[in-house]
């Protein structure tokens, strides 16, 4: 099983929205990084669900309901679509500030690529992450 991170703006799509459905398609990611990162997610993966914007940390833990398959309201065919599944909520939102406050999360996407939305998070990092947020 791999780990990953997904970013969103709370006013855009946040975790309550996310908590609302059953599970949603990741949508209108097109960088190319991104979009690489999503075609290597399988069903069954875990997802920290990051604030982006003024929040900026992680609030909830997702799961790959549904592996990489093409986006419909992409024409060219380049870009796919995984659906995203809510399983837990962060006891303790963890924020960017307090990773980058870590040496051992330097290495993270997230602290060296701000700007990439869907990134993988290797096993040490993913479990000091998920034991920061003492999801419930």
């Amino acid at each position: 099983m791999a780990h990953w991170l997904v970013k969103s703006e709370a006013g855009d799509w946040g975790w309550d929205d996310q908590l609302g459905v059953e599970s949603e398609p990741w949508t209108d990611v097109r960088n190319f990084q991104a979009q690489k990162n999503m075609r290597a997610m399988q069903e069954g993966d875990d997802v920290l669900f990051y604030h982006s914007g003024n929040e900026r940390q992680i609030v909830g833990l997702c799961t790959v309901a549904r592996g990489p398959y093409p986006d419909p309201d992409d024409e060219s065919g380049r870009f796919c679509l995984v659906d995203l599944k809510a399983v837990a909520t962060a006891g303790t939102p963890v924020s960017l500030k307090d990773i980058k406050a870590r040496e051992d999360l330097a290495h993270l996407a997230l602290v060296r690529q701000a700007r990439l939305s869907v990134m993988p998070i290797d096993d040490e990092a993913y479990a000091t992450l998920a034991a920061l947020a003492d999801f419930r």
